[in-house]
């Protein structure tokens, strides 16, 4: 973690348990780097999973918001209105000079990595990390820009040709923008999931919902997996047909039974599928602005209520919960 100073914060913090610290010790900000005042932060599957020991992550979690620059080196950032690509890379190796800065094997990862998260009164990034946000884009909006660009990877990992057909497993925030966003592409994208809440505030263009695949076994040319469960895995080997491409977005704590004697036999390819580029979330955002991201969120929670909020997170038919500080 960053070294800190002798002011303080509203944190969210995860230290072998969850709890609400109202004066914990903020971060020193760093050479090149920025504070952001963060006005609105987003709870996702990750962030659940930390909770559980994902990562042995310990400290300040949280990597979805929307906040302003309030101290920074370069002045024409002061006062900008800002969300942040979530890994900090070194700048120096192989890998961020090809521009695959998230891959970067020296990276912190905002909430995750050895790096505190934005469930506090500030996140501190560096400069380069930074996407401004248009002030038409409501923070509403805008706090969706890190799992919507997460789903936009998609895309620049696959080359799609339009005819293809897809599904993509789990009903839950990144499931269904993943649906959204292979639907500006492909004709035919269905989404399998077990909440016909969440499925009915999934329904935009021409997508399809269903709570039952057994009858599409071994069909899809591509199946995505955003189940957040390790399960999820084995029923993507089985709707995959024979040299498919399964995506997986899942992180989970937890090992379950995977087998994958499927993905030889049916010679499929396995795609990992992670971070997305901002600028790619954002375009999307501008690109279609009647896609329904504030039918996504579940409820909002001040900061000092945030572990009502998580509990509310980690209930079968939410989907986002929103922190406002």
């Amino acid at each position: 973690m960053k070294g800190t100073t002798n002011s303080t914060m509203r944190a969210v913090v995860f230290d072998d348990h969850l709890r609400f610290d109202k004066a914990y010790p903020q971060p020193k900000r760093q050479s090149r780097w920025a504070r952001i005042c963060v006005h609105l932060a987003g709870v996702c599957n990750t962030d659940l999973e930390i909770i559980k020991g994902y990562m042995g992550f310990k400290g300040v979690p949280g990597h979805e918001f929307i906040g302003v620059v309030d101290q920074c080196d370069d002045p024409t950032w002061i006062g900008a209105r800002v969300a942040g690509e979530i890994n900090a890379a070194c700048g120096r190796c192989r890998w961020c000079a090809d521009g695959l800065m998230r891959h970067c094997p020296n990276r912190t990862v905002l909430g995750i990595l050895q790096h505190h998260g934005c469930f506090a009164d500030y996140v501190f990034l560096p400069v380069e990390n930074l996407q401004r946000i248009p002030d038409d884009i409501p923070a509403e909006r805008a706090v969706f820009i890190e799992p919507l660009s997460a789903a936009c990877e998609i895309l620049e990992q696959l080359d799609l040709q339009g005819d293809e057909t897809a599904i993509v497993l789990g009903d839950g925030k990144l499931g269904i923008l993943c649906a959204w966003v292979l639907s500006t592409v492909l004709a035919d994208v269905t989404l399998k999931g077990h909440h016909a809440q969440k499925l009915a505030s999934a329904q935009w263009r021409h997508i399809k919902t269903i709570r039952n695949a057994d009858t599409m076994a071994g069909q899809a040319d591509i199946v995505v997996e955003a189940t957040g469960s390790a399960k999820g895995i084995n029923e993507a080997l089985s709707l995959c047909r024979p040299r498919g491409v399964i995506v997986l977005k899942s992180t989970v704590a937890s090992v379950d039974e995977i087998n994958l004697a499927p993905l030889v036999i049916n010679e499929q390819t396995l795609i990992g599928s992670r971070c997305g580029q901002f600028k790619d979330g954002l375009q999307m955002m501008e690109t279609y602005p009647d896609m329904p991201l504030e039918r996504l969120i579940t409820a909002r929670f001040p900061i000092e209520q945030a572990l009502l909020g998580f509990e509310q997170a980690a209930l079968p038919d939410s989907l986002k919960i929103l922190l406002e500080f």
